[in-house]
């Protein structure tokens, strides 16, 4: 099993390698990061692990930053000393969320619950690696309790709001929608849409404007959104990069 670990604290990163040798002799370290910014440079240019720990307080951000900068499409341990952050831990990639101090024996109960959990990923990764690589032309929204179709070019935006997603087309018009913004980024024309933070899709031509703040982004997007929408400091260099083409 090839392992990645996201932790701050160098003796915390060799504790939690050493028991997991222990717990089993075949695991390998292919990387670690004490860092968002380090994490997610790995995760760009590394193929991806079996398994990955994410302490969820790190140095410079929460982890769950991560997932808002670049795709995570690997089995998630979040390790924390507090037990506040479950909720948000769920809708990652977690299979397991465990407080620290760690001890072998729950380390053990959550590698055996990763490999139960195995084969799904295994799915879900063949399933992702044989969709089509051309973009959809249109998407199924529910209106009511009826479905309509409506075309890519008249999408604005996805977003999500209390675990729902949902598209507003150009004309103001939001529909909800059953694919997630992880599974609608694997669908869309990614030079016309662009994954701004966790929450929010944007297509290019709904971005009427964008300003720095602090070193974030923040974007006004047409149709308007009810809450400010930004782009991360470590994600602000790759919206730069899109929208110049």
């Amino acid at each position: 099993m090839k392992v990645f670990i996201v932790e701050d604290e160098p003796a915390a990163r060799q504790r939690l390698f050493g028991m997991l040798v222990k717990t089993n002799p075949e695991i390998e370290l292919v990387g670690e990061a004490e860092s968002v910014v380090e994490a997610v440079k790995w995760i760009a240019n590394s193929p991806p692990p079996d398994l990955a720990f994410f302490d969820i307080q790190l140095a410079d951000d929460f982890s769950f930053q991560i997932f808002e900068i670049v795709e995570v499409n690997f089995p998630v341990i979040f390790t924390t000393a507090y037990d506040k952050y479950v909720l948000e831990a769920l809708e990652h990639n977690s299979v397991d969320y465990m407080l620290k101090p760690i001890t072998a024996e729950r380390l053990s109960k959550a590698l055996s619950k990763v490999k139960k959990l195995e084969s799904h990923f295994v799915f879900q990764n063949l399933k992702t690696n044989l969709r089509t690589k051309e973009p959809k032309s249109r998407f199924l929204v529910k209106k009511g309790i009826d479905y309509v179709s409506v075309e890519a070019e008249n999408v604005a935006y996805f977003f999500t709001e209390h675990k729902l997603s949902f598209l507003r087309d150009t004309s103001g018009a939001t529909y909800m929608i059953d694919s997630n913004i992880t599974d609608l980024l694997t669908q869309v024309d990614t030079k016309k849409f662009f994954r701004v933070n966790r929450k929010y899709l944007v297509h290019i031509n709904a971005i009427e404007r964008f300003k720095s703040d602090n070193g974030k982004i923040e974007l006004h997007l047409k149709p308007i959104t009810k809450e400010k929408v930004t782009v991360s400091k470590e994600n602000a260099p790759n919206f730069r990069n899109w929208i110049e083409g």
